[in-house]
């Protein structure tokens, strides 16, 4: 299984994919459409969203892979304008790394 991982990584989610079995391509910056397809989102998995400051990427991920499956993992609210767009979203004050990486490795 394949994941990309945008957005500061806090929590060591990246960390606990890869213990999962998953290979974890992090972007570092914005992820704009170039970055998002150097890191392999035609071939992606998981596309994991770390900062919903960066919640316009959604829309660009999906467009580039209609079987991602987009996976919002931050303590604030998505933006309505993508909300329907992602499959999950969860907040790190609920459910920690360890459980939200077995799970998604899991699928």
């Amino acid at each position: 299984m394949k994941a990309i991982l945008v957005g500061p990584d806090a929590d060591d989610l990246a960390e606990h994919l890869g213990d999962n079995g998953v290979d974890v391509a992090p972007i570092d910056g914005v992820a704009t459409r170039p970055k998002l397809e150097e890191a392999g989102v035609h071939d992606a998995d998981l596309f994991v969203l770390t900062d919903v400051g960066q919640a316009t990427a959604i829309p660009i991920v999906k467009d580039l892979n209609d079987d991602v499956r987009v996976v919002v993992y931050d303590r604030n609210s998505l933006p309505e304008f993508v909300s329907g767009q992602a499959d999950l979203a969860v907040d790190p004050a609920l459910l920690g790394p360890e459980a939200v990486a077995e799970e998604l490795a899991a699928d």
